[in-house]
């Protein structure tokens, strides 16, 4: 699924160069569940954006799904990420005044070809994430953890084959942060790529591999011995709660 290959980012600020990436090499084979774990300042966030084809490396090789993103345009870029990837990010960038139902939509109101079944695919990605009854909400009228599960639905209605999350429990209390990461263990269950990008070691063990950078390269990459379940955390959580 996706292949990077001596990749390094260098950010030029007139004759002062920053590099930032350094010569990355790793594969993410299809169906995987993996995190990207490093402090601020190791490149993580850079390296999110090139593989959310948001960004392009200085050297290196990216291949996803075969395609080579280096060697691609602008516009190319942006059909490659709106087919192929479904971005969650910490920050929910809701529209204040959209309902649920028109912020999951927004994918395909910008898209090329608007579907006939738009508002049919919206119900299904907010039942998905366990919001079917609140798909007139606004995000003001909603929880964090349920902002955060709409930003989850708009990621699917594209029905993407990667999920890419940056953060994406850092603006919650635990338990709705449980309940997140529940949901993405859901989302790789039925067979999608995860890419989860953290800096925090429990988050990541809640994947199967965890890529840990340092300084712009990669210190570790493994397999991790026990994931973490949320499921079970949270049972745990609630039955605590039942005894106060």
């Amino acid at each position: 699924m996706i292949e990077v290959e001596g990749l390094e980012k260098t950010y030029f600020a007139g004759s002062v160069a920053t590099p930032v990436l350094k010569g990355v090499s790793f594969r993410i084979d299809e169906g995987e569940y993996v995190a990207i774990m490093g402090t601020s300042g190791t490149g993580k966030s850079t390296l999110m954006n090139i593989l959310g084809c948001l960004d392009k490396p200085t050297a290196g090789r990216y291949l996803l799904d075969g395609t080579d993103v280096v060697s691609l345009d602008d516009d190319a870029l942006s059909g490659l990420r709106n087919e192929k990837i479904g971005f969650v990010f910490q920050q929910f960038h809701l529209l204040e005044r959209a309902t649920a139902m028109r912020s999951v939509m927004l994918p395909l109101i910008y898209a090329d070809d608007y579907p006939e079944n738009a508002e049919e695919r919206a119900e299904k990605a907010l039942a998905a994430v366990g919001l079917a009854d609140r798909r007139q909400y606004r995000p003001n009228e909603l929880s964090g953890g349920q902002q955060q599960r709409v930003a989850i639905a708009r990621a699917l209605i594209t029905d993407p084959e990667i999920i890419l999350a940056d953060e994406p429990t850092g603006a919650l209390d635990r338990k709705s942060g449980l309940e997140i990461m529940a949901i993405f263990k859901k989302l790789h269950r039925q067979g999608r790529t995860i890419i989860l990008v953290t800096h925090d070691r429990a988050l990541a063990e809640n994947a199967q591999r965890i890529i840990v950078l340092e300084d712009g390269k990669i210190a570790t990459d493994g397999a991790v011995e026990k994931q973490r379940d949320p499921d079970l955390e949270l049972d745990t959580l609630g039955a605590g709660e039942d005894k106060k």
